[in-house]
């Protein structure tokens, strides 16, 4: 017949069970933390022109691959979709190929083109997306 486990012998399976679930989510966890904020992006903010070649509206936040003439394709991420609604931007604001112009901190890794926008501008209409980060000269 089988044995069962004492009331002790269960607790430690348990608690190395929990364990073991949470050191598989750190690293998710940790990503995602990174990801998010501002500690991944320079204080100096830039400006980028060119044209939406993909949209995407969504959690965690909203994206646009923007192509420019002379660098390539950038990804300019949004605040999360609450916020960005909130500054006006929503499905239907912006069409791929349209031109854009986006304000914003670059990642402080040159490696990869991504920025942070703060203000994008499509269409002759602003959404100011974090409009207390917004830097004019």
């Amino acid at each position: 017949m089988g044995s069962l486990l004492s009331a002790g012998s269960l607790a430690r399976v348990l608690a190395v069970r929990a364990l073991a679930v949470s050191m598989l989510a750190l690293p998710v966890l940790s990503g995602a933390v990174a990801h998010h904020g501002w500690s991944w992006a320079e204080a100096e903010q830039i400006e980028l022109r060119g044209t939406i070649r993909d949209i995407y509206i969504g959690p965690p936040h909203p994206t646009l691959d923007v192509e420019t003439s002379s660098d390539g394709v950038w990804r300019v991420e949004l605040g999360n979709p609450r916020q960005t609604e909130r500054a006006g931007f929503r499905e239907g604001s912006a069409r791929v190929g349209d031109e854009i112009v986006a304000i914003g901190n670059r990642s402080q890794d040159r490696s990869e083109r991504r920025m942070k926008a703060v203000r994008i501008t499509v269409g002759g209409k602003t959404y100011d997306i974090y409009p207390d980060r917004i830097r004019t000269n």
